[in-house]
């Protein structure tokens, strides 16, 4: 029950050859080689590849100044409500 038999698996095949055809499938297959070929050459780029060094850091003395932060504005207090514990 439930497991695929050789006479399964070659009727499968037929139906598979049937409806792509031998060209389709083997251009397929070509394809998949090609995208592995590209992978394994993009992998060994990486690991080839050399090193570039961090950029140089900035002397202490010329640190560049950080922008002025904008403080938030602060809300006025609403007539008739004081602080909390006023009243």
């Amino acid at each position: 029950m439930g497991g695929l038999s050789l006479p399964h698996l070659i009727i499968l095949a037929l139906v598979v050859l049937i409806l792509f055809g031998r060209g389709r499938i083997s251009e397929m297959m070509g394809d998949f080689g090609k995208g592995i070929k590209s992978f394994k050459e993009g992998m060994s780029e990486e690991t080839n590849r050399p090193v570039t060094p961090p950029p140089a850091q900035i002397a202490q003395g010329t640190a560049p100044q950080a922008p002025a932060q904008q403080q938030a504005p602060v809300a006025a207090p609403v007539e008739g409500q004081g602080t909390p514990g006023s009243h």
